[in-house]
Parts: C-alpha cells; sequence; structure tokens
C-alpha cells in the first residue's frame, strides 16, 4: 500500500477484549484511521462492546473483513492461541497486520507467521507499545548518542495484580504461559530494544497464586507462572535483572527500570516520575534531573508509525522478529526455570524477505 500521510485507513479490529480500548484510543489519537469494523467471538458481547468504544459494524467471522477489499489493515487482539491462524489468514488476504503480543503460543508458530509475511504484499507489526513512551524514546536517544557511555547494569520490572478480565489467560492451550508470555514479552522487548542482544538466561519461577477470582466472581484455578526472576546476560557484557510478578496488588506503572551506566544512573516509570537521570557531567547539575518529555495521549505515537509504515511512508519497523525474539527469550526463561542452569538465547537466522 502507498498512501500520502492524508489518506485514511480503514482498519479492522479483531478481539473484542480489555486492550481494543488501547488500540481504538491510540488509533483515534493518531488521526488518519477509520475504524471500521469489530470482531468478537460472541455477537452480543461484541455489538456491546463495539457501541461503547463508537464503532458502528461487528462481525463475529473475522474472515468477513478479511474478504472485505474496503479493508486495508487489522489489528489481532485476540487470545493468543488464534494469533497465528487468523495472522496468517490475514496476511494472505493482503492485509496489514499489527499483532497483539505475544505473538504466538511459540516460537515454531511465531517463524510460520513470519513465513507468511515474508510471502504477503502488506507489513506486519507486533505491538510492543512500551518502544513509544515519551521516556523511552528519550532514554533511546540519549544511549544511540552514547551520552551514557557504557552499560554495567539494569534492572526492569514488569508487574500488575494479573489479568481478572477474562479466564483464558489462565488456561494452557489458549495461552503458552502466565506471566512472562502475558507481560513479561514487554520487558524483554524494551530490554532488547534499549540495550542488545540478550545472549543467555538464568531464572527461578513459581505460582504463588494458584487460585484467581475473576472481576465477574467466578474463580479459576492454574498452575501457570506468576511469579519469575530472570537474569539475563547482554551481548555487551552487561548484566540485566528481570522481574515479573502476576500478584503484586499495587503493581507498577506498566513498567519500572533502573539503568546504571559510566555517566550516571537513570530511572524510568518510578517514584521519582516518568524519567529522572544522575549524571553530573552529562547535566552540569549534581541532582536528580527530570527531562521535560512530550505529553501525548497513550498509544498515539505507537499508532502513527504503525499507520506510516502501513502507507509505505516509514519502513517496517522490526517488531515482527522483535516477536519472535520475544517469544524464544520466553522459551528460554522457562528451560531455565525447569533446569535450573543458565541457559543460551539463540537468536534464529533472519528470515529473507522478498
Amino acid at each position: 500500500m502507498s498512501r500520502s500521510s492524508s489518506d485514511k485507513v480503514a482498519v479492522a479490529l479483531i478481539g473484542a477484549g480489555f486492550i481494543a480500548d488501547y488500540h481504538v484510543g491510540g488509533l483515534r489519537a493518531a488521526g488518519g484511521a477509520e475504524i471500521a469494523a469489530l470482531v468478537g467471538r460472541r455477537r452480543e458481547a461484541a455489538e456491546a462492546r463495539a457501541a461503547a468504544l463508537g464503532i458502528t459494524r461487528v462481525e463475529i467471522d473475522y474472515r468477513a473483513v478479511l474478504d472485505d477489499p474496503a479493508i486495508d489493515a487489522v489489528v489481532i487482539a485476540s487470545p493468543d492461541n488464534t494469533h497465528e491462524r487468523i495472522a496468517v489468514d490475514a496476511l494472505a488476504a493482503g492485509k496489514a497486520v499489527l499483532l497483539q503480543k505475544p505473538m504466538a503460543l511459540d516460537s515454531a508458530q511465531c517463524r510460520a507467521i513470519l513465513a507468511a509475511a515474508a510471502q504477503a504484499s502488506a507489513p506486519l507489526s507486533v505491538s510492543f507499545m512500551h518502544r513509544y513512551f515519551p521516556e523511552v524514546l528519550w532514554l533511546r536517544e540519549l544511549l544511540v548518542n552514547g551520552r551514557l557511555g557504557r552499560i554495567h547494569s539494569l534492572r526492569l520490572r514488569n508487574a500488575t495484580p494479573g489479568a481478572d478480565w477474562a479466564d483464558w489467560f489462565f488456561r494452557p492451550g489458549e495461552v503458552s504461559g502466565g506471566v512472562v508470555m502475558q507481560l513479561g514479552v514487554h520487558g524483554i522487548d524494551l530490554c532488547r530494544h534499549l540495550f542488545g542482544e540478550i545472549d543467555d538466561v538464568a531464572a527461578r519461577a513459581r505460582t504463588a497464586r494458584p487460585e484467581r477470582r475473576l472481576a465477574d466472581g467466578r474463580t479459576v484455578r492454574t498452575e501457570l507462572e506468576d511469579t519469575v526472576a530472570a537474569s539475563y546476560g547482554l551481548s555487551d557484557g552487561a548484566i540485566a535483572s528481570h522481574e515479573m510478578s502476576y500478584t503484586e496488588r499495587a503493581g507498577c506503572d506498566r513498567f519500572r527500570l533502573e539503568l546504571y551506566t559510566d555517566a550516571g544512573t537513570v530511572l524510568l516509570r518510578t517514584e521519582r516520575g516518568p524519567a529522572a537521570l544522575f549524571a553530573p557531567d552529562l547535566t552540569g547539575e549534581k541532582a536528580w534531573v527530570a527531562p521535560t518529555l512530550l505529553d501525548a495521549p497513550l498509544g498515539q505515537a505507537h499508532h502513527r508509525h504503525w499507520l506510516d509504515v502501513v502507507r509505505g511512508l516509514a519502513p517496517a519497523d522490526g517488531t515482527a522478529e522483535a516477536g519472535l525474539r520475544s517469544v524464544e527469550i520466553a522459551e528460554a526463561i522457562y528451560q531455565a526455570a525447569r533446569t535450573g542452569q543458565r541457559v543460551p538465547a539463540t537468536p534464529t537466522a533472519p528470515m529473507e524477505r522478498r
């Protein structure tokens, strides 16, 4: 698809769950998109969700939007065990795809999606929303410009009370893992995006809360992990620790990051605010400095960039390949936790694209 930035992109949202709010809000904030349809599994629930989101067209079979030539692109935000089938079908139909994380149930399914994308006429992206937060964009610029010097170590935390809006999050087969696959893949991608490749992994995991009470009053039991501590060896020698929790009542604000470098210390999303820097030689201040960050609606930068990729105005952003790597590293975490050994996280050979 090759268009100008003023052309509308007709988008169908496949999946009527919690994350639909983020994508609808981000697309509307970005501008240039028409949210043409919502696809859900149950018509009554999908119609109620569509009405709440201001979407007029509702389908219960995703193929209806794939067969519609007026639809340019789809956001796939359905349960994990449907990702491979829907993404492959959407790419074959010539639709641009924004695929919710985790990319698929396992790395083999991710590679099947990438193989379909290699033959497709429209681009595939995976939704790693944290890359586009203003504080992350600020930190990435510092890192790319080498202003922080060598990275010594970092601590990353992803923590929430856990999903209480749907029972499928806790059912093996519909998902392939607990907090690592549902939340930790965000941190894995953020670590790689900012600090480079993860070479090896050690981990401990447990199920601290096997019984879950959902928002609708139902109780579900699960053996999926909800508490994980992982350690990564990065390619440049830095050491990263990554904590993942689906049991923390307060949680953290999307993520929490502490970074220690030659120049000083960087904190993101802590008690010091969205971003804080202690680096006297860089700032001229022997004190914590809070940068001025862009104030923008949640999801605006993310979806604006994706729409430019769909239009052909921006190159593919590598998130599809990153989606595979995040799942490969999640699988390495499971192996490390199961065996009690540090294990390699060897990257897959790059997929050749047309």
